[in-house]
């Protein structure tokens, strides 16, 4: 048996709890994996509040993408894209689903090995606000000497894609809170505080245009200033607005309907951002540990979008 949360209706928060259930044994292609921490996101809230439907049947939802922990058991066949896993191993999963529990079965094809240099904390929230970042970049063709203005600089997305963004050799420019601009300036960036009189700061910083846009934000200000700036729509993606991006045609990625999934993309960032990680080039900031009890909290505080980083959940 384990703990998990799970969402019994469609709503807000409110409608998490936490049940015990049994887990099983992993089958063919299968691992049991002891969660240590798991990642939290703004899609887990979008399911249970209906955002892709509300099918009865669908219930209790199951929440959780991604976790990193120890390999308890494995089925026949065990192998992830770095190869055989064994238990003791440990290791992020990713996608995966029911990572909000102390103990969940997940495909092996999921699981990479966990950079010794992160925490299981750090590590439960690299992969799939890393793989987004990697989507992003890619889907704008952000590269060396392109100026990139990235709105919600200082989120889960936004911190990581500040540091890939960098280290390609792009200039750029953050949206976020004065609290978070000393962090942003050690990454690298320039930031700019958002808010009425965006697109001026933008232009004083950079007075030569803005080559690309990326909005992991999802607001109006954010939408429209990108417009305003980057002459080639092609080169403007959001993550968080994707029916006011496919009306403003520009780019737009995630699992949201008609979206790109960028599947492909994301599966063989995995490796990449496991070895940046371990090479001690890429950091993940995590903003807030909660319980898995406190799983409710955690994603009010998530849903408030104030966040500096990432938030994760224990076991």
């Amino acid at each position: 048996m384990t703990d998990a949360v799970v969402a019994s209706a469609y709503g807000g928060p409110e409608v998490l709890t936490v049940i015990d259930e049994s887990v099983g044994e992993p089958g063919p292609g299968q691992l049991l994996l002891e969660v240590k921490a798991a990642g939290t996101n703004p899609i887990d809230y979008k399911f249970y509040g209906g955002l892709y439907g509300k099918d009865p049947a669908r219930l209790p939802l199951h929440l959780g993408l991604e976790a990193a922990g120890v390999v308890r058991a494995v089925g026949a066949n065990a192998e992830g894209p770095a190869g055989p896993i064994r238990p003791g191993d440990e290791v992020i999963a990713y996608p995966i689903g029911g990572g909000y529990a102390a103990r969940v079965i997940v495909p092996a094809s999921s699981v990479v090995p966990k950079p010794e240099a992160l925490t299981f904390e750090e590590a439960a929230g690299l992969l799939l606000a890393g793989a987004t970042a990697v989507h992003a970049l890619a889907v704008t063709a952000v590269g060396p000497g392109d100026t990139v203005l990235i709105h919600g600089a200082s989120g889960g997305v936004g911190l990581l894609a500040v540091q890939l963004a960098v280290a390609s050799g792009a200039r750029v420019i953050g949206t976020a809170s004065e609290s978070s601009h000393a962090h942003l300036r050690a990454l690298g960036a320039e930031p700019v505080v958002y808010g009425a009189g965006l697109v001026d700061r933008v232009r004083s910083v950079s007075p030569n245009g803005v080559d690309a846009a990326i909005d992991a934000v999802g607001s109006e200000e954010a939408l429209q200033s990108s417009i305003t700036l980057v002459a080639d729509r092609d080169r403007i993606v959001t993550i968080a607005a994707s029916r006011q991006g496919i009306e403003l045609g520009i780019k737009v990625i995630g699992a949201a309907p008609g979206a790109d999934p960028g599947t492909e993309i994301r599966s063989a960032a995995r490796l990449e951002l496991v070895d940046l990680a371990r090479a001690g080039k890429l950091h993940v900031h995590v903003a807030g540990v909660y319980p898995l009890r406190d799983a409710a909290a955690a994603h009010r505080e998530l849903m408030a979008g104030h966040t500096h980083g990432k938030i994760v959940l224990v076991p």
